[in-house]
């Protein structure tokens, strides 16, 4: 596909016309502190793996509800002191996995922690293992129509307190050094990133690849391809609720999150990219707050975007912040 999105001059300058509901952070605030009235009661069970150069951990905490939510926690093998810490969220469809196929950032000499998303991890890499046991109102198969009748409903409001809560997990561990923590992921992993960097103020990091979730009223006309596809094969059927969808959807946006970044960021993005478009990427990149933040731009890829390169990039990125 060649490019079919803004030039790129133009896309360093686009700013979403999506706005941010006025009780936008007052919504999250409540979200995340009834959240907090769970004990975060987060496990740390070593596994046996095989591995010799790392120990795993097979973890447990309290997320959205109180429900448990899974993740593996990995150490360098012999660490005695707290480590800088990578807290990493999945792309779309895809689960926690299994420890073996997570080995980069603890290959560095950091802690890296893997949440599981909820009711996901069926449909690539090893799987997952946490289930949601929220029910809603009809959806397009997927997740992203789930509860989009409205805010308190929808799907990822539990995925992104579940986030909130890997990282409170993830820094509860004594060899982790909570002021040097970055969350990242690539697509839905990215877009979950996003949320979590505008939602915890005292991250050294965020590296967003290729992020999902941005530019919900561009994205969900631009593309014909899942996930943004759902919202509007949803509305094909639920005609006349195009305004409720899109307000419920505004209180996800990557975009209205990044005007909350406090961290250096790292965003990625591939021009020829129709899963997530460019634009709805450069959306929330040109809205991030911070100062110190840089954008990879792949030319001629699409949803792959740099792969590894970006994360050899990632890699000479985060020197400097953890």
């Amino acid at each position: 596909m060649p490019l079919f999105d803004l030039p790129l001059d133009e896309l360093r300058e686009y700013r979403s016309a999506s706005t941010a509901p006025e009780d936008f952070e007052a919504f999250w605030t409540g979200t995340l502190a009834e959240a907090r009235e769970h004990d975060l009661d987060a496990r740390f069970e070593p596994v046996d793996t095989g591995l010799s150069t790392v120990r795993v951990f097979d973890v447990t905490f309290a997320g959205f509800g109180g429900h448990p939510v899974k993740g593996w926690l990995t150490l360098p093998a012999g660490a005695e002191a707290p480590l800088p810490l990578v807290v990493q969220f999945i792309g779309y469809g895809g689960g926690r996995g299994l420890p073996h196929e997570h080995l980069l950032w603890a290959s560095t000499g950091r802690a890296h922690f893997v949440m599981d998303t909820r009711g996901q991890g069926s449909a690539w890499g090893g799987g997952g293992d946490t289930a949601d046991p929220v029910g809603g109102a009809p959806a397009y198969p997927g997740f992203m129509t789930r509860g989009i009748d409205a805010p308190e409903n929808y799907y990822y409001r539990r995925v992104f307190t579940d986030a909130v809560r890997a990282v409170e997990a993830a820094r509860s561990h004594p060899l982790t050094d909570a002021a040097r923590t970055a969350v990242l992921g690539s697509s839905q992993g990215g877009g979950i990133a996003l949320a979590v960097g505008g939602l915890v103020p005292d991250l050294a990091a965020v590296a967003p690849d290729v992020p999902f979730l941005c530019d919900f009223p561009r994205a969900a006309t631009l593309t014909d391809r899942h996930p943004y596809r759902e919202v509007g094969l949803y509305l094909r059927t639920h005609r006349g609720r195009t305004g409720d969808a899109l307000r419920t959807l505004s209180y996800f946006d990557g975009v209205h999150f990044a005007a909350h970044g406090s961290a250096p960021a790292l965003f990625s993005t591939g021009l020829e990219d129709q899963t997530c478009p460019p634009s709805t990427v450069f959306a929330a990149f040109n809205a991030w707050t911070h100062d110190d933040k840089s954008i990879e731009v792949y030319d001629f890829n699409d949803h792959e975007g740099g792969g590894p390169f970006q994360e050899a990039a990632q890699l000479r990125w985060m020197r400097s912040h953890i």
